[in-house]
């Protein structure tokens, strides 16, 4: 089962770069990194080797003792017992995070080898790149892979349909048949995310159990992992942080509240593990601005930001609504927390800006977004109403080139409020 990625087509733009650096993958463990890299090594190379860090522990030696990388190339190409050849062989380091020499080594293969093209990746990578100290800054280009977003999730589950979401073009009347298949893979998305192992296995099994059980896995999975990580950050405080994000997105529309990880909690005591979750690719953090101007991050409010989870699938879980709630439009608790998280999730690598959000003691923005100058407000809508007093008013007063509202309503532009019905958020660039 092939699964397309956008990343995959930056990939290939990466190898023909003549100022192509050793690549570097950043993302959450399980988005499908491995995969990703064997599969490029595969479709556009004549050959690719692959280096484990984590399972072969004895190549760190290689590292730790030569820095030369024609040296490490031949010694490479003796273990994976195949010629390593310029421009015609990837190699693959995996989990480089387990060997730091490896990772300062990148840097030769700039300055000595460039011929040579290398990809890397781990998991809690961006916890060390976050480190400038720790890897070879300037030296490396860096790509992060995130969850699936909708769209790849409607090409690997519903080829038909994506041809029909594809051709969607700008201002486009969107035919209520589509609209209602499209709202109700939208539906699916929530429940099922963008994790490559439940998306295989929606499309092998189709069964929701079988789902929940992988998400659980997968929690489990994380939350051993910040135990195992062996770094300054105190690895109880991260797993509480972790384990508040659902009580924290309940609380319609609020700020962070260190008081939710446990009572009393001060912000120095969990700086770190919110910083270092965030740099794990775990958590996504949005920042209040003070004001909606370009350029939007001269105004952010570093003390106000919300969290938010990578993956909706996963929030979806650990929230524990039920599949039914839904399915069957009906209103519960979590429904807009839930549909914001996955409209940043579909925004990722759409604009150069980090989105931001707006609140103060009268209104409420969902998220700010910056397109070149235009300074863009965006409210969510998780269903088909469509009060939104503040956004409303913020319009009168500003009068902005572009206002968006997501919803399950149909796709029009009323004025310059421009109504983008849910599923197209991973689109939304396209279609301003």
């Amino acid at each position: 089962m092939s699964m397309k990625r956008k990343a995959f087509l930056q990939m290939m733009k990466w190898k023909n770069d003549a100022e192509r650096k050793p690549l570097i993958l950043r993302g959450a463990r399980q988005v499908g990194k491995t995969w990703l890299m064997k599969e490029f090594g595969e479709k556009c190379y004549e050959d690719y080797v692959y280096f484990n860090f984590d399972e072969e522990d004895e190549l760190k030696s290689i590292f730790e003792i030569n820095k030369n990388p024609k040296r490490i190339i031949e010694l490479l190409s003796m273990i994976a017992n195949k010629r390593i050849i310029p421009e015609k062989t990837l190699i693959i380091f995996d989990e480089i995070q387990e060997c730091p020499e490896a990772l300062n080594t990148l840097k030769y293969f700039k300055e000595k080898a460039n011929e040579y093209h290398v990809v890397a990746a781990g998991s809690l990578l961006g916890t060390l790149l976050a480190k400038p100290k720790s890897y070879p800054v300037g030296m490396v280009n860096l790509l992060n892979l995130y969850p699936l977003y909708f769209g790849e999730f409607l090409e690997a589950t519903d080829p038909s349909l994506y041809a029909y979401y594809k051709s969607i073009q700008k201002n486009q009347i969107i035919e209520d048949i589509f609209h209602s298949r499209l709202l109700e893979t939208y539906n699916n998305y929530l429940i099922i995310g963008g994790m490559p192992e439940c998306v295989h296995s929606w499309i092998n099994y189709k069964d929701p159990s079988a789902i929940s059980q992988i998400q659980k896995e997968l929690i489990e999975i994380y939350e051993n992992d910040f135990s195992k990580h062996n770094g300054k950050v105190n690895s109880g405080r991260i797993l509480m942080v972790f384990r508040s994000i659902v009580s924290q997105l309940a609380k319609s529309n609020e700020k962070f509240f260190y008081g939710a990880i446990r009572q009393g909690a001060r912000a120095r005591d969990f700086e770190e593990a919110i910083e270092w979750l965030v740099s794990a690719g775990m958590l996504n953090r949005v920042y209040n601005v003070s004001k909606m101007e370009h350029p939007l991050s001269a105004f952010d409010k570093l003390d106000q930001f919300k969290l938010f989870f990578f993956d909706t699938g996963l929030l979806k879980y650990m929230a524990g609504i039920d599949n039914s709630a839904i399915l069957l439009k009906a209103d519960y608790q979590f429904k807009g927390p839930l549909s914001e998280n996955y409209v940043l999730q579909q925004l990722h690598g759409q604009l150069e800006i980090e989105p931001r959000y707006y609140s103060d003691k009268n209104s409420e923005i969902d998220f700010v977004l910056q397109n070149g100058t235009s300074i863009v407000p965006v409210e969510i809508k998780a269903g088909e109403d469509k009060s939104a007093p503040s956004f409303k008013r913020y319009i009168a007063d500003h009068h902005p080139e572009y206002a968006i509202r997501f919803s399950k309503r149909a796709y029009k532009t009323d004025g310059v409020i421009t109504n983008i019905p849910l599923y197209l958020a991973d689109r939304m660039k396209e279609l301003l």
